[in-house]
């Protein structure tokens, strides 16, 4: 099945909710056209048809070589040669300079397309802002051009075996040379393009401790450590092995091991010690992009089994034979489906306008966006799984059969809430941080401007219910706020993509079905988050009733 790009809803988007035209030397019409036209082609054009091969062969290694499947190096190169990984860099580093959200709708139609595969420059993206932002100006220099170009790719390197979640409990380790650069020595997992043969060169960003750093967090530093070292030798870090995964085959994950021979040469980001705040640059650029890999699986979810319902016969309705698209129960998980992916995509198009708006110089709109990224990385993603499984349900059983390429999509979707900072994580940064950011009030600035312009019935009980809930959140035991942060953060983001669907529905520019999905959202999904009231508001006791091993 072919894949097309929601170019329209893009635009609609773009224009009501992220508002890209009333950005301060923001693109015109023209641009926005162009951008929008041209990411739909690569991504229908070149991406696309790889999806399969993608899965069913996957990167392959063998001695340390990863060996994409057949025709990804052209396509990568069609990726670099179209400008595409400048489109929202700094013009001094040779990018164009255009809104962060236009790279968004970029990554959602490649997400879309082949989400194994844009995950190679979801990551460059990151290294650029954090190079660009904490880097000496020698790094700029010397790398940042080349990564913007996309002829070097980036990595980020954070977890190893006993330090997942807990980035503190890493052990890598950085001695200096005398030169200004250091060794690395170490061993990390679960890296992400950190070995393969679309370029020759690879920019690995990896957090090791100095000698005598403290422990925990503190005591971590970010160095760029090359593939390739400046004379062209290759630097002492090699691929271990690459994991054997439940879904994006296509994504070679890989276990780095740094300083066999003696030790990598690397660079320090940032101050020694500084490591966390120039990996978190990076980090919340990785979380929003992530929250654009569920919207993507879920538009390409919902195009599939759309198609696939539209063809398929089965039963009667007024006694002549129909499509299964015409039964109550499928339509309904058509509808929910596009409903969610819309909503969604609101949501984040919504975060990434507000970061633009931030880096432009409005600090509340910088503070919303934070509110915002732990919102975008896990309502998005869990959109992104719950699309995809009910696109295998729309299947039947046909959805369980791998050739229909219903269950890929549910099987790419399914990393997504974990990586990046697991989706609890991301509710326990809402409750913890960002309820109180600002002194509260980028919270509740939010919840104004939502109220302000809420008009369905539902919409402004949920805001009230999400009020309630963040007043009773803010005076809880640690504990009781972890215990209640999830059902919270479902009512934020639900709150939050139905004010936006309800404003999109309103525009001239809405057709039939962003009024009919708007409608939906607004009448069933709005409703069963408020629902969700007595689950944040409930504690911890009931958690803690029993030990954990009665479980069992």
């Amino acid at each position: 099945m072919s894949f097309t790009a929601p170019v329209r809803e893009q635009r609609l988007i773009l224009e009501e909710v992220a508002r890209v035209g009333e950005l301060e030397g923001g693109p015109d019409g023209d641009t926005i056209d162009a951008v929008l036209e041209g990411a739909a082609a690569l991504a229908e054009g070149a991406f696309a048809p790889l999806l399969r091969t993608g899965d069913t062969i996957g990167a392959r290694w063998d001695n340390g070589i990863v060996t994409m499947p057949d025709g990804y190096r052209a396509a990568w190169r069609s990726f670099v040669e179209g400008g595409w990984m400048t489109l929202a860099a700094p013009e001094e580093r040779g990018g164009q300079g255009l809104p962060f959200v236009l790279s968004a709708a970029l990554m959602d139609d490649l997400n879309a397309a082949n989400v194994g595969f844009a995950l190679c420059p979801m990551l460059s993206m990151g290294a650029i802002e954090a190079i660009e932002k904490h880097g000496s100006d020698e790094l700029k220099h010397d790398y940042l051009p080349k990564i913007v170009s996309g002829e070097w790719p980036a990595t980020m390197n954070l977890t190893e075996p006993q330090a997942g979640s807990d980035v503190g409990a890493l052990k890598t380790r950085a001695e200096p040379n005398g030169d200004g650069s250091w060794r690395l020595k170490g061993t990390k997992i679960f890296i992400t393009y950190g070995e393969h043969d679309l370029s020759d060169q690879i920019v690995h960003m990896v957090l090791a401790r100095t000698a005598g750093s403290s422990e925990g967090t503190r005591g971590i530093s970010l160095f760029l450590v090359p593939k390739l070292l400046p004379d062209g030798s290759r630097n002492d870090l090699r691929c271990v092995s690459i994991e054997h995964k439940m879904g994006i085959h296509a994504s070679p994950t890989c276990v780095m091991s740094y300083g066999d021979e003696g030790g990598a040469t690397g660079w320090l980001i940032g101050p020694e010690n500084g490591g966390m705040a120039a990996m978190f640059t990076m980090m919340n650029n990785a979380r929003l992009n992530v929250g654009l890999q569920g919207i993507g699986i879920a538009e390409r979810a919902t195009q599939r089994a759309v198609a696939y319902a539209l063809d398929r016969k089965q039963g009667q309705r007024n006694r002549l034979p129909v499509s299964i698209a015409d039964h109550p129960d499928v339509r309904r998980m058509l509808l929910r489906m596009r409903a969610l992916t819309m909503g969604a995509r609101a949501l984040a198009y919504y975060a990434f306008g507000q970061v633009d708006r931030g880096t432009r110089g409005d600090p509340q709109a910088g503070l919303r966006a934070d509110v915002l990224t732990p919102l975008v990385k896990a309502w998005c993603t869990d959109v992104g799984c719950e699309v995809a499984s009910l696109g295998v349900q729309v299947h039947g059983g046909m959805g369980y059969i791998e050739e229909t390429g219903a269950a890929q999509h549910l099987r790419d979707a399914r990393i997504a809430p974990i990586y990046e900072g697991t989706n609890g994580i991301q509710a326990a940064d809402l409750v913890g941080r960002k309820l109180g950011l600002d002194g509260g009030l980028a919270f509740d600035g939010l919840i104004a401007d939502i109220e302000a312009e809420a008009v369905h019935p539902s919409l402004i009980a949920l805001t009230d219910a999400v009020e309630v809930a963040a007043a009773s959140l803010r005076d809880a035991a640690p504990d009781d706020r972890l215990a209640g942060s999830y059902p919270f953060l479902t009512m934020t983001s639900v709150m939050v993509a139905g004010w936006l669907v309800e404003r999109m529905a309103r525009s001239e520019q809405a057709d039939e079905r962003t009024k009919a999905a708007a409608g939906f959202f607004l009448m069933t999904i709005v409703p069963e988050a408020l629902g969700l009231g007595a689950a944040a508001e409930a504690g911890a006791a009931a958690l803690y009733a029993i030990p954990a091993e009665a479980l069992a």
